[in-house]
């Protein structure tokens, strides 16, 4: 029997005629999704044994997939799935399908044969009929002869992903609800996945999602191309239970616990210690550079973007030597950088600087607040591609920032120096002038004492060096110009009265 219905991809409406010939696909998702909107939200906990929440962190480790049992390991396919099991911090389980060449939907069985419980002595205990709390895809983006992990969708709607010599770093979510607001957090979470089994070959795979939470239903398509850099493709239909007071779209979210601007005081071998150094942003206006800070208490940033080309976390620095730490390699932690795919809804990018006071706990949370009437219940549609890379995005002709070091100044002032380098900066010499133009807003809040602009002989850039004193919260920002000419992207630090 033939079925006629609806979705929306892109912002675009389409209208389809389904029959059993066709196969599953993400339109099929998206009518499940706004059915599950109409129904009332059921909470997923207690499926979960208490005993196996109760796991050490150790007993966890120690669970591990068999490799030899991964849905794809006899199939021609490039790629290969492997599971994750319930326990310890994930106390929901996901329901897991494959969709096969024939576009047939068929689920992938939970059993505790399929894990290696190491020195745990608990496998017959575990529920036959469990589940699963997530999953990685493994495919060659280092060596030909091995799959690499590079991507894995585990906990909420939490997604990670590696490009070549990389090593895991910041996440990205599906969606971000109410972050940051005194009501609390809602985190939805991917209930069920299909993926979609590539053929021999392939360079790329494909997998759905039904997102679930009490305020929001969602069906989301990702399309993953491993690689030198590794590109996520999103596409993604929300529906509404109820209406949602801060909706985030493609949050990320990363750690930065101490750098070159500073970070609590510590006993630490480390000079620094971060997954991402600095918000970046790219718009109509041109580039913006907000470096990251551990603060001293909750600090929320936002940014009006005109016409919103790119933003994203971005570990700029590269170099081993600043970080010295041989496990976390912090140095080769992927950068997270978001490019819009369709015109998003009219919005603002909010960032959300948490104190944490140590490096194993998230506090970095950047998103596209969508504005949205307050009662409003109508879907929302949108979709943008997720670049996991080493490389930093920028404007060429744009010398970047690569370094904010902060001092106590003079009579409570803080003294800046803002290191800036690029090609065309390092050919400039030092017998010619470039002035700094420092900004504060609104001009009341601040005052600049003094500032100079010197050429860095060792890297052949320029380091801005100014003091302000503040007296109420405000926004600073600064660019390089020669003339008329601006040679830099524009840094952006917001500060508060010591």
């Amino acid at each position: 029997m033939a079925r006629a219905g609806w979705v929306v991809i892109a912002g675009l409406a389409f209208a389809f005629v389904g029959a059993p010939a066709r196969g599953f696909e993400w339109m099929d998702v998206a009518e499940r999704a706004r059915s599950l909107a109409a129904e009332p939200y059921r909470d997923p906990s207690g499926r979960v044994p208490d005993w196996l929440l109760g796991l050490s962190y150790d007993q966890y480790r120690e669970i591990r997939f068999r490799p030899a049992w991964s849905p794809w390991r006899d199939t021609p396919s490039p790629f290969e799935v492997q599971l994750f099991h319930p326990g310890l911090f994930y106390d929901r389980v996901v329901a897991l399908n494959e969709i096969d060449a024939k576009g047939e939907a068929t689920p992938i069985a939970f059993s505790p044969d399929l894990f290696d419980y190491g020195q745990n002595t608990f496998a017959s205990r575990v529920p036959q009929d469990l589940g699963f709390a997530g999953f990685r895809l493994h495919y060659t983006i280092n060596r030909r002869d091995y799959r690499d992990e590079v991507i894995v969708f585990l906990g909420a709607t939490y997604l990670r992903a590696v490009a070549r010599g990389q090593r895991f770093g910041l996440s990205a979510r599906g969606l971000a609800i109410d972050t940051a607001l005194p009501s609390g957090e809602e985190f939805p979470w991917f209930r069920e996945f299909w993926l979609v089994r590539p053929a021999a070959r392939a360079r790329s795979a494909v997998i759905y999602a039904l997102l679930d939470s009490p305020s929001v239903t969602g069906a989301y398509r990702f399309e993953v191309v491993p690689g030198a850099k590794t590109v996520v493709t999103v596409a993604a239909q929300i529906f509404f239970r109820r209406a949602v007071a801060s909706l985030g779209l493609a949050p990320l979210t990363s750690m930065f616990f101490a750098g070159e601007n500073g970070g609590p005081e510590r006993r630490d071998y480390r000079p620094e210690v971060h997954d991402s150094d600095g918000l970046l942003l790219s718009d109509a206006s041109g580039w913006r550079w907000r470096p990251l800070a551990n603060p001293e208490r909750l600090q929320v940033s936002t940014f009006t973007m005109i016409s919103p080309r790119g933003f994203g976390l971005i570990q700029r620095d590269r170099e081993f030597d600043h970080y010295q730490d041989f496990e976390t390699r912090a140095e080769l932690r992927p950068s997270a950088w978001i490019v819009p795919l369709n015109p998003w809804p009219a919005g603002q990018l909010r960032l959300v600087e948490i104190p944490t006071p140590s490096e194993h706990n998230d506090n970095v949370v950047a998103q596209w607040i969508a504005e949205r009437p307050d009662d409003s219940l109508e879907p929302l549609a949108f979709s943008y591609a997720l670049h996991f890379t080493g490389e930093s995005p920028g404007d060429a002709q744009r010398a970047r920032i690569v370094a904010t070091r902060v001092a106590a100044g003079r009579d409570d002032a803080v003294q800046y120096f803002i290191d800036f380098e690029g090609d065309a900066l390092a050919k400039i010499s030092s017998r010619r002038v470039l002035e700094g133009v420092v900004s504060i807003d609104p001009p009341s809040a601040a005052a600049i004492l003094d500032q100079q602009v010197l050429k860095n002989p060792a890297t052949r850039g320029w380091r801005l060096v100014f003091q302000v004193r503040v007296s109420e919260p405000a926004r600073l920002t600064a660019v390089l110009r020669e003339g008329p000419n601006v040679l830099t992207e524009r840094w952006v630090e917001d500060v508060t009265p010591p």
